[in-house]
């Protein structure tokens, strides 16, 4: 019906897509308010952001909570009430705010607020949220941000890629002279994973497992809310790792990728996809891995812990909650695990600190998992003295994977987890994974700007007169040449590099440029 602002810009098909993903797709008899949240796929080419912003967010955010180039995070609120005047006997309506980032929390903090307005005031209401919208500040890793709409302040801290992994957020100190009083929240993006993770906390580690190896999988819920917290939950539980696969925290049967996704003719794609409709469960029957959970409800015990079945056990009717795979865990379960979270619930101890406890331990599983490989990666970084100014910069080593294997027997996950396995066959089946392409082109990109800083350095440090004292007029025509793309490559990538050195090597080029001839000077010049 409406799209705020007027200005923006949806394809067609993209407008199908998010109305059939706004609304509940199979029988919802519930009424009321709910909330919940899907992924898109941007249709046609790349756009350009309403927000200019040279890609500093990006350098600054954490991995996990980068701006999206290709796809749309749309988070919903959908109400039902009955109501007579209406055809179908219910007034059904979605308020839809459409994002590039990953901001769960803030932006269904945002629409508890404006939804109900807007279902009672409609685009007046609009227009007057937008105006205030507008006047917001950009995203800036590292602060805490302000951001007052309709009489309320919502406070909120956006996470830096210079956090420590696991550290409680910073306490918010800029609140005395807000009046009203803020409304302060904890995080912009992190769930309650203890309440997400409820009914499957007994198989966390198999989770964490397929999750890492990137496995196709279906969470199959009863609600929308239900299917998009879980598999959010799912693709969060690798921090500090980025999730590098597809996933789909709603998925309908009227999707474009409908097709690509129920074809029997090839290998499920690497991804996990929430569904909701029962005719999926027919459809969807060849994936590997199929995770059917129920309602959430938060009581004072451990819920009833879904069973692993055999994947032939996959009724099509009625099917019971489980998860239905053959797969078999590379490492043992952490028992420790769930006796402290069950000993929390019997001291009713709240649900925030059991998701903390939760959340610590897939980061120290994570991290005993990667530091290994940081540690290998860094190996293959050239020393610092074999960078030479006048010299292109050495290449970084190539990743070998055996080479790799050997070192886990002094520097392996070992020492820093308790947990025993066979963790040579999980890095085995990790390689082959879209996540460690990811992290790996992520690494390499990271080390060769840090050589081309470095080299810079070196430039710099060069007694650049000494060096021009015995060459021809074509080579310091060339050393110009090289040195004017390296400053331009090295603003262009924001290569971490001090400014006074890249204004040294300006200088420099200067110099050289003022001992040529002067019909060379003047080309140069130009």
């Amino acid at each position: 019906q409406l799209v705020y602002p007027h200005d923006f810009r949806l394809t067609e098909k993209e407008k199908t897509s998010i109305c059939y993903l706004s609304f509940p797709d199979s029988y919802s008899g519930g009424l009321g308010d709910t909330q919940f949240s899907f992924r898109l796929r941007q249709a046609g080419g790349p756009r350009s952001s309403p927000f200019q912003d040279d890609g500093r967010y990006n350098r600054e955010a954490p991995v996990t909570l980068q701006r999206e180039a290709a796809h749309y995070f749309g988070y919903v609120y959908f109400r039902q009430v009955k109501d007579s005047s209406m055809r179908r006997g219910y007034f059904q309506k979605s308020l839809v705010l459409v994002s590039r980032l990953p901001y769960v929390n803030l932006f269904q903090c945002l629409l508890q607020l404006i939804a109900p307005e807007y279902f009672d005031k409609l685009e007046p209401c609009l227009e007057a949220v937008c105006n205030e919208i507008d006047q917001w500040p950009p995203p800036v890793p590292g602060q805490t941000l302000n951001l007052p709409v309709m009489g309320v302040v919502i406070q909120v801290r956006i996470p830096s890629r210079v956090d420590k992994p696991g550290s409680s957020p910073v306490k918010q100190c800029n609140q005395e002279n807000l009046l009203p009083a803020p409304l302060v929240l904890p995080s912009v993006h992190e769930l309650d994973l203890f309440r997400c993770f409820q009914p499957v906390l007994i198989h966390i580690q198999m989770l964490w497992e397929l999750m890492l190896l990137g496995e196709p999988m279906v969470v199959m819920a009863p609600s929308p809310t239900v299917s998009s917290e879980m598999v959010l939950a799912l693709t969060s539980c690798l921090a500090p790792l980025r999730y590098c696969c597809d996933f789909r925290p709603y998925f309908t049967i009227h999707d474009s990728e409908f097709k690509e996704y129920t074809t029997r003719t090839q290998a499920p794609p690497n991804i996990v996809v929430g569904v909701t409709n029962p005719f999926f469960i027919k459809t969807l029957q060849h994936w590997p891995h199929i995770l059917r959970v129920g309602e959430l409800r938060m009581s004072g015990d451990l819920p009833k812990q879904v069973k692993v079945k055999k994947l032939a056990k996959l009724k099509t009717l009625d099917t019971k909650p489980g998860i239905y795979t053959s797969y078999k865990t590379f490492l043992h379960k952490d028992k420790t695990l769930i006796k402290r979270l069950l000993k929390g619930m019997q001291r009713k101890r709240p649900s925030e600190v059991q998701s903390a406890l939760l959340r610590r331990h897939l980061l120290e599983l994570t991290q005993s998992f990667i530091i290994p490989l940081e540690h290998y990666m860094a190996s293959l970084m050239p020393l610092q003295r074999a960078i030479t100014p006048w010299k292109n910069p050495p290449q970084i080593r190539p990743f070998c994977q055996e080479d790799f294997m050997k070192s886990l027997e002094h520097a392996g996950p070992q020492l820093t987890c308790v947990l025993r396995g066979d963790w040579l066959g999980l890095y085995r089946r990790f390689f082959k994974s879209p996540n460690f392409d990811g992290w790996f082109r992520q690494r390499h990109r990271e080390m060769t700007q840090k050589l081309e800083a470095l080299h810079l350095e070196a430039i710099c440090e060069a007694d650049i007169v000494a060096w021009m004292k015995d060459k021809s007029e074509v080579e310091i025509v060339d050393l110009v040449l090289k040195l004017r793309e390296k400053l331009v490559r090295a603003r262009c990538q924001h290569l971490p590099v001090k400014e006074e050195t890249l204004q040294r090597v300006s200088l420099y080029i200067d110099t050289v440029i003022g001992s040529l001839p002067e019909d060379l000077q003047a080309v140069l010049h130009h």
